[in-house]
This record gives structure tokens, sequence and C-alpha cells, in this order.
């Protein structure tokens, strides 16, 4: 192991979906959402395509209309939240051999940003219920960038916090925008596959994963060797 006690690549993670497995529980509050608002059905499909991985300010203006003010704008960020949170908190947990993997990383030296398009009392939500905020070196939400995913400006913007250059830093995501930000960012791409299956995953990540324990340094390293 001590070829990565000075690991010259940065990890950089997606949260939702790709720390936690928490995409139905979104999906099932938007549904919520919809419908106690009066919008047709929302499906799983659209969801997923045009949803999933975008800011939830982006999503209400693009389905619940461009003219809808800050006020109740902010009352439909909250009101989402809020059904996303009660149904979610009883089974927050992390994805499978994330604690693990995070402290193999730190154990090698590698520097580790999240990267996510919620804002950061979904990531407060979050880091208050799983103890990992300690193994993140930089936090970057979507209000610290003005374009959603698939533009690559939030993992470029967490590879400036880590003072590292992009085709040094590797991308952990879910979502079908969060992959493609990834390639557009010109770094190495793990998609794991909690919202997709794996063949989808295949065509826009280099690996795939079920979840931490199909990963490892040595798969990381792998990755920048073939350059």
């Amino acid at each position: 192991m001590e070829v990565f006690k000075h690991a010259t690549f940065a990890a950089i993670f997606d949260m939702d979906g790709t720390l936690i497995d928490n995409t139905p529980f979104h999906y099932k509050a938007w549904q919520q959402l919809f419908k106690k608002r009066g919008l047709p059905e929302l499906s799983h499909e659209t969801y997923l395509g045009e949803i999933s991985g975008v800011p939830i300010q982006n999503t209400i203006r693009s389905f619940f209309g461009e003219d809808v003010d800050d006020a109740e704008l902010k009352t439909l960020v909250k009101e989402k939240q809020q059904l996303y949170e009660v149904a979610f908190q009883p089974n927050l947990r992390p994805i499978n051999g994330l604690e693990n993997f995070l402290a193999e990383l730190k154990d090698a030296d590698v520097k580790i940003a999240l990267a996510t398009s919620s804002d950061m009392d979904d990531v407060d939500f979050i880091f208050n219920t799983i103890p990992i905020r300690q193994y993140f070196d930089a936090i970057v939400t979507g209000s610290m960038v003005s374009q959603p995913k698939p533009s690559p400006q939030i993992f470029l913007k967490a590879a400036e916090h880590l003072y590292t250059k992009p085709e040094n830093c590797v991308v952990f995501e879910d979502s079908t925008s969060g992959l493609k930000a990834g390639n557009n960012a010109s770094m190495k791409v793990v998609g794991i596959t909690t919202a997709h299956p794996a063949e989808v995953v295949s065509k826009l990540a280099n690996i795939a994963i079920n979840d931490y324990a199909d990963i490892s340094l040595h798969k990381l390293a792998a990755l920048f060797d073939k350059d």
C-alpha cells in the first residue's frame, strides 16, 4: 500500500445517489409535490432524465413556471425538502463500503471533495447523520456555480479547491447529467448503479460499480496509469 502514500490524483464525489442511495426518496417527494400542486404525474423516466442531478431551483422553474417569484420558489423548495427528509430520515445510511473506502483514500493522502447540486442545508442533513464530513477537504454546492450538470463547472471548481488539475481527478457519480459532467471536465469517471443499470452507466464511465466494495485504490490508480 506504500505506493499510494503520496497519491497524485484527487477524488470528487457527488452526494445524492452516490454517497447515499436517496434517489427513490427524492423521486417520491417530487411526485408528491407535483400531485399537491396539480401538475401531471411525474414519470420515473422524466425524473431521471430531467430532474436527478439538477439544482432544485432549476427544476421548480422548469416544471412550475419561469414566472414563479422568489417567495413561492422558497416555499416550494422548503415543501419538497420536508417531504424528502421525513421519508428518508429513517432510511439514511451510507452506500455499502463508503466509509471504509473514504478512510482508505485518506490514508493514501488522496484529496477529497464533495461536488453536489444540492444546497448546504441538504449536505448538513446528510453529514449530521453519517459521520463522514471529516474526510472531505472541500465542499462545492449548486449555489457556488452558475451552470448545472452536465456542465463541468462544479467539478472544475472542486478541482480548483483541491489544487489539482482536472486530468488528475476522478469523479464518482450516479446520474447521467453528472456522469456527462465528469467527462466534460476531462476527468476520470466512476459510475455507481443506484439510478441506472450498469449497461447505461458503463457507456458514460471508465468504471461502473454497484457499491464501494467494488472499487479500490489499485483500480483507481490503474485509470491514470493508462494515460
